[in-house]
């Protein structure tokens, strides 16, 4: 008689889809920076060298996760060529581009499910911190100190344009040209990158 076999799983057609099931829920759980590779193979039941077999680093498991359709390198790359002064008007313009492009339902998608799925949020809003704003604030050379206030703040203001533009369709936001809400959005985008932000908590009388 045949003992079964415990520990962890060998490689086979399954175990690329539980390590993504298990990076989902460790990411979700306990945040990007914290869900480490070994966690994720202990979760999955496998060697962690078959995590990075399948994926190689954890922001491409990441990204495999998440099923973002667009590499987030690339993005980062062209939100800060050319420096901090247009870096706003780049970041939503760019960000336009990909969402107005057929690529763009992925992203509806994606956040359709945030807005009902506590977990899918969690994905999303360490997605967006950790891979995208976090990168572009360091390429920046911002203040690490201000970097996640800046970060969630163009995270409000980019969220809000994709859910205004693209889950409710409000008009006329919904069909204006992409180039004019850049000029409309870009300058807020632009001073919480790097304008002077008022963190004192006074109001004016």
């Amino acid at each position: 008689m045949k003992r079964s076999r415990s520990g962890r799983r060998p490689g086979n057609p399954d175990t690329r889809e539980s390590i993504l099931a298990a990076a989902r829920n460790l990411f979700a759980e306990r945040g990007f920076d914290a869900a480490t590779m070994r966690a994720i193979g202990a979760e999955a039941e496998v060697d962690p060298a078959l995590v990075h077999h399948y994926f190689g680093t954890k922001e491409k498991l990441f990204i495999a996760a998440m099923q973002f359709p667009v590499d987030p390198q690339q993005l980062v790359a062209e939100v800060t060529a050319g420096g901090r002064d247009e870096a706003g008007a780049r970041l939503v313009r760019t960000f336009l581009s990909i969402w107005d492009s057929p690529v763009g339902a992925i992203g509806a998608s994606l956040l359709r499910s945030a807005v009902s799925n506590e977990w899918t949020l969690k994905l999303l809003r360490e997605f967006l911190t950790t891979q995208i704003l976090r990168r572009v604030l360091a390429e920046l050379q911002l203040d690490p100190a201000q970097a996640q206030l800046r970060a969630s703040l163009v995270v409000s203001q980019i969220g809000g344009l994709a859910f205004a533009r693209y889950i409710l369709k409000l008009e006329p936001i919904a069909s204006l040209p992409s180039e004019q809400l850049v000029g409309m959005i870009a300058p807020n985008v632009q001073r919480y990158l790097t304008g002077e932000l008022d963190t004192s908590g006074s109001a004016a009388a």
